[in-house]
C-alpha cells in the first residue's frame, strides 16, 4: 500500500511518524473482521480512519453507517441501534429498523461510543459476541452480520474505573486499537495543513493564498490547537477571508509576518477548554499541565520564550541562529511544492521578472515584547492594570518589562 496515495485519497495531510503508524495499522486491520476502536481527541479525523477500514475490507460494497452516540437521545438509543416494534413506547406508531439491521453485511461506525448508556453497552456486547439482538418491545431474537468500528475521545480505561464503561466491552474492543496523535504533537504538520487549507479556500473563493514567514510559522506552530485539524481548518479559512484579496494575473499569494498574524491568532477566554482525551492512565496530569501554561497563546509565543532566547543568544555571542530546516513534505500537490515556501515581502507578486528582495532585519523578541506593551498601554491610556490584563501577565511583570518612556510617567 502506497501510504501517500492513501493520504491523498482520504484527504489526510501530514508526515508525522505517529500518524503514519496509525494509517498503517488501519490498513492492516481492514481485511480482518475485528472490531476496532479508534482513540484520539475531537477534531483529529477519526471518521476518515473508519472509512479506510471499511473501504479496504471485504465489506466495502455494502453499507457504511456513521452513528454519533453522543447525539442520540438516551431514551431512544436502543430504538435507534436495534429498532422497535409498533406500540413498544409512546409515539411508536410503526415498526422500524435500527442501524444494526440496516447495516447488515456492512460496517457501523459508532462515534463517541463512551456516551452510550450502560444498558446499551450490554446490548452492544451481545451483538459483538453472537450477532444477536432484539428490537425494543419484541421478544424475537434477530441476527445481524455487522462489523463495528468505534471511536472515542475519552480514556476508556479511566471510564471503566469510574463505572461509566463496561469492563467486558472495554476488553472486547481494546484488543484492536488505533491511536491518532493530537495536532499539537505533530508540529511539523501544522504549516503543511495550513497551506493545504488556504490553497483549497483560494480555489473555491477566488482569493489569494496565504503564506507565512518563518517567524509566523513558529507562532502558528506554538499554539496548542485544542480543536485539532478541525479548528486549524476553520482558522485558516477565516484568516484567508480577512487578510487576502482577489486573485489577479500578477497577484496570487499574500505573505504574513508574525506581527501581522498575531491579531488573528485564537485567544482562549478564561480557562482553556480541557482536553478530554488522555493517552493513558497517568496522562491526565500532563494534559492538565499543558492546558495550564497556555492561557494566552500570543504571550506563550513571545513572553514565555524570552528567557530561553536570551540564554541562547549569550551562548552564541549574540550571533543569529540558523532557521530550522523546512520539514520534508510530499510533492503531489501545488500547495505541497517549494513554490509555496515563504519568500520575502508581504505581498507576493507572481511577475516572473520581479526578483525577490532581501529580508529586513526581524525584530528581536525584546523589541516585539516592548511593542506589544507599548500598544496595550496606549490603548488603555497608560493604565497598567488594564494593559497587564490584556497581555495576560501580572501588573508587577508588566512594570518590570516597561519601555523606558513609560517608566517616567
Amino acid at each position: 500500500m502506497d501510504l501517500q496515495a492513501l493520504k491523498n485519497k482520504y484527504d489526510i495531510i501530514g508526515n508525522d511518524p505517529a500518524l503514519n503508524q496509525a494509517l498503517e495499522t488501519a490498513v492492516k486491520f481492514a481485511p480482518t473482521d475485528l472490531s476496532v476502536v479508534i482513540l484520539g481527541e475531537s477534531g483529529v479525523g477519526k471518521e476518515n480512519f473508519a472509512r479506510i477500514i471499511h473501504q479496504y475490507s471485504s465489506r466495502k460494497n455494502n453499507n457504511f453507517f456513521v452513528v454519533n452516540c453522543g447525539a442520540l437521545a438516551k431514551e431512544l438509543v436502543n430504538s435507534e441501534l436495534f429498532g422497535h416494534v409498533k406500540g413498544s413506547f409512546t409515539g411508536s406508531t410503526e415498526t422500524r429498523k435500527g442501524y444494526f439491521e440496516d447495516a447488515n453485511g456492512g460496517t457501523l461506525f459508532l462515534d463517541e461510543i463512551a456516551e452510550l448508556p450502560l444498558e446499551s453497552q450490554a446490548l452492544l456486547l451481545r451483538v459483538l459476541q453472537s450477532g444477536e439482538y432484539r428490537k425494543v418491545g419484541s421478544n424475537k431474537v434477530e441476527h445481524t452480520d455487522v462489523r463495528i468500528v468505534a471511536a472515542t475521545n475519552v480514556n476508556l480505561y479511566e471510564a471503566v474505573k469510574r463505572g461509566r464503561f463496561r469492563e467486558d466491552l472495554y476488553f472486547r474492543l481494546s484488543a484492536a486499537q488505533i491511536r491518532i496523535p493530537a495536532l499539537r504533537d505533530r508540529k511539523d504538520d501544522i504549516y503543511l495543513l495550513f497551506r493545504k487549507f488556504t490553497s483549497d479556500f483560494s480555489e473555491t473563493s477566488g482569493m489569494c493564498k496565504i503564506s507565512l514567514r518563518p517567524d509566523a510559522i513558529r507562532l502558528l506552530s506554538s499554539y496548542r490547537w485544542p480543536g485539532n485539524v478541525r479548528q486549524l481548518m476553520g482558522f485558516t479559512q477565516a484568516l484567508t477571508a480577512q487578510v487576502s484579496s482577489k486573485v489577479t494575473p500578477t497577484l496570487q499569494r499574500i505573505e504574513l509576518t508574525a506581527q501581522e498574524l498575531t491579531p488573528f491568532m485564537p485567544v482562549e477566554e478564561g480557562d482553556p477548554i480541557p482536553v478530554v482525551f488522555e493517552g493513558g492512565p497517568s496522562s491526565g496530569q500532563a494534559s492538565a499541565g499543558a492546558a495550564a501554561i497556555d492561557l494566552q497563546p500570543i504571550v506563550k509565543a513571545i513572553f514565555d520564550l524570552n528567557q530561553r532566547i536570551d540564554e541562547l543568544e549569550a551562548q552564541v555571542n549574540r550571533r543569529q541562529l540558523p532557521a530550522p530546516p523546512e520539514p520534508v513534505r510530499p510533492q503531489e500537490a501545488e500547495w505541497q511544492g517549494t513554490e509555496f515556501a515563504a519568500p520575502s515581502g508581504r505581498i507576493v507578486d507572481m511577475d516572473p521578472d520581479e526578483q525577490p528582495q532581501q529580508d529586513d532585519r526581524p525584530l528581536s523578541i525584546k523589541e516585539k515584547e516592548a511593542e506589544m506593551i507599548r500598544q496595550a498601554l496606549e490603548k488603555h491610556h497608560g493604565n497598567r492594570k488594564l494593559a497587564a490584563e490584556e497581555l495576560g501577565m501580572s501588573e508587577r511583570t508588566l512594570y518590570r518589562k516597561l519601555p523606558e518612556e513609560f517608566r517616567k510617567k
